[in-house]
């Protein structure tokens, strides 16, 4: 099942059903989980935990130094969780010591053609990247999370859980969950709620958020203006509380 053309450093801890492609390079200090398949001309470095059935196609790099101009080579992790996809040419870096020394990606996400993933990025589960997608230093996106192809996302910026931006979106600010952007920059466009709908959230709810997202976009108030209301709400769905946390949390401040 690993190609006797791959090169597999002695130190790789490589479970027994992993299959390896030819011409593929794992690297020292890496550690591959049961199912997983790497195709050939992969390179993976570590340190990089990857863990169960996982499968990386053809050219891609994974657990490679970052391109921050501070890393001097410290020693810096990639983690990668279970039934994830990464297509063609994909890049995943490791973090770096001023963060947490630490990229991490969830489980069964979708990484498209050519999909980068910079340093000390956290991307949770379920979330699909498509082709050409770039994800800058520090970023954080959340759950069932969708970026079309080709978009740009900031350093340090958050995308909230559930939420969806555009093909070829500019993402310099934080996209609270549940949202819908699109644009360059990416401004809001209403709640997701095809996709909200599809992941079975109850009628109610996405009517709650619904009347949320107006608060904050419509009626003119400030974030802080608006709070109040997003309060209000809460007691009548629980699922504003992300909402209200992707508002709260934002560092950046958050798209308008």
């Amino acid at each position: 099942m690993i190609d006797s053309r791959a090169i597999i450093d002695p130190s790789a801890k490589i479970a027994d059903n992993v299959e390896i492609g030819p011409f593929s390079i794992i690297g020292p200090d890496v550690t591959i989980g049961e199912g997983s398949v790497i195709g050939s001309h992969v390179v993976v470095k570590g340190p990089t935990d990857i863990g169960k059935y996982n499968r990386i196609f053809q050219f891609c790099t994974v657990g490679e130094d970052c391109q921050d101009k501070k890393f001097k080579g410290e020693s810096t992790r990639l983690e990668i969780g279970d039934h994830n996809i990464f297509r063609e040419a994909c890049t995943v870096h490791r973090g770096t010591t001023q963060d947490n020394s630490l990229t991490k990606i969830g489980s069964h996400n979708l990484f498209m053609v050519n999909v980068h993933i910079a340093h000390d990025v956290i991307v949770r589960d379920n979330c699909i990247l498509a082709n050409d997608t770039n994800i800058a230093g520090h970023v954080h996106i959340g759950d069932y999370v969708i970026l079309g192809g080709a978009s740009q996302v900031h350093q340090f910026v958050k995308v909230g859980s559930h939420s969806m931006c555009g093909t070829g979106s500019i993402v310099l600010k934080d996209v609270p969950a549940y949202v819908m952007a699109n644009g360059n920059s990416a401004k809001p466009h209403g709640i997701n709620i095809e996709g909200l709908k599809r992941r079975g959230f109850e009628k109610n709810d996405i009517k709650v958020l619904r009347n949320a997202y107006k608060s904050v976009y419509r009626k003119g108030l400030t974030v802080e203006e608006a709070r109040g209301e997003l309060l209000e709400f809460l007691k009548e769905s629980n699922t504003v509380q992300a909402f209200i946390d992707s508002i709260d949390q934002s560092s950046r401040g958050i798209i308008r």
